[in-house]
């Protein structure tokens, strides 16, 4: 049964000409281990960069180091003032985490589960990076329908992307290989820790038994033989000075957004737009609001800080600033569940396989036969 109370208690948000701009969210978070422990940010390979450049040089920016493969490093930018900011987990990992919820019992009923065969694997199109855009979904049974509602959605209907692919329009996406139909991000998150210092940290492998010496393997006799060694595990493997870590001075902070203009902006035809709204709308509350995953990565467990309360605003278009600390998770759920039930969610797997024949077409030129050079596109976040 649909309750209509609980149903339209957003609607002012979802209205044209409405005076909301977003829902913001500012989280304070803080490691397993307590203020003051090292966390390990993600490294980036930063070849041909200004900072690449300047490490050569001899100049030691911080977060940077040299291995075998390159110059690489945190993301740390430093300001004129002395002070600086790491990335923790960007935007396109934030929404790659908070996406494969709606897999979960308690959410899958939410949003179509569509599976894409490719063999003996089965792939969720909530697990796939560029998500409805991505080249798993091209080349697969449902690419004519969403090359279709990409377009739809262009026109200003939205309307067969989300009963395909709704996360698509929370998450953003970018058709950059096909109809290149752009979707802004609805739900917007990002990880930054403040005032931070880069550590060092070095290693040695130590092999149980001295190989070369006991005449177990040949002697090697120059730097290509003995780095072959090392590699198999059958010498002394020292790594030293490598990335150790960020000491987090400052704060380290959750700033995510819900952007209602956005979902103001999404039409439904000629038909009410206000099912679809409220369907994406929940969709992106129970994102925003659902607990998050919190081990980022090996060395970066982060939790929320007991001692900060977060802050939960509505920010109107002329700035003014309300509180919205009644936004409770388990109330947009309830919220998310009677929209869904509205807009007609298809429940089920829905199976669908890769097709291979057009995938080697696209990689060869056409179906005609003639090969053709590759375009080659950016890809999105």
């Amino acid at each position: 049964m649909i309750h209509m109370s609980t149903l339209d208690q957003y609607d002012e948000w979802l209205r044209d000409g409405g005076r909301e701009a977003a829902v913001v969210l500012r989280q304070w978070l803080e490691p397993v281990e307590g203020k003051g422990s090292v966390i390990f940010p993600p490294t980036y390979t930063l070849e041909d960069t200004d900072r690449a450049r300047s490490y050569k040089d001899g100049k030691s920016p911080s977060g940077v180091y040299q291995s075998s493969q390159g110059v690489y490093g945190y993301n740390i930018d430093s300001f004129r003032d002395g002070s600086n900011v790491c990335q923790i987990d960007s935007v396109g990992s934030q929404a790659n985490h908070m996406e494969p919820i709606f897999k979960n019992a308690g959410y899958m009923h939410l949003v179509p589960q569509y599976v894409i065969s490719t063999g003996d694997e089965k792939i969720s199109l909530l697990d796939v990076g560029h998500r409805a855009a991505d080249a798993i979904v091209r080349f697969s049974d449902i690419s004519d329908k969403l090359s279709s509602a990409f377009k739809a959605t262009a026109r200003g209907d939205a309307r067969g992307l989300a009963i395909i692919a709704p996360t698509s329009l929370v998450f953003g996406f970018w058709d950059s290989r096909g109809t290149q139909v752009k979707m802004p991000r609805i739900v917007r998150s990002v990880i930054r820790a403040f005032d931070v210092e880069s550590l060092h940290r070095s290693a040695q492998y130590k092999p149980p038994v001295e190989y070369e010496e006991a005449g177990l393997v040949d002697k090697v006799s120059n730097k290509s033989e003995k780095d072959a060694l090392s590699k198999q595990g059958l010498a002394h493997a020292p790594a030293p000075m490598s990335h150790g870590g960020i000491l987090v001075r400052g704060e380290i902070r959750r700033d995510a957004s819900l952007n209602l203009v956005a979902i103001r902006s999404l039409g439904a035809g000629n038909d009410d737009p206000l099912p679809l709204r409220r369907y994406i709308l929940g969709l992106s509350l129970v994102a925003l609001t659902a607990p998050q995953k919190d081990f980022l990565r090996e060395g970066c467990h982060l939790v929320v800080d007991p001692e900060h309360k977060p802050q939960w605003n509505i920010v109107d278009h002329d700035g003014k600033r309300s509180d919205a600390q009644n936004l409770k998770h388990e109330q947009v759920l309830e919220f998310a569940s009677q929209a869904a039930k509205e807009f007609g969610v298809q429940q089920g797997e829905v199976s669908v396989g890769f097709d291979s024949k057009k995938a080697n077409n696209a990689l060869h030129g056409s179906g005609d036969g003639k090969k053709r050079p590759n375009k080659v596109e950016k890809a999105s976040n």
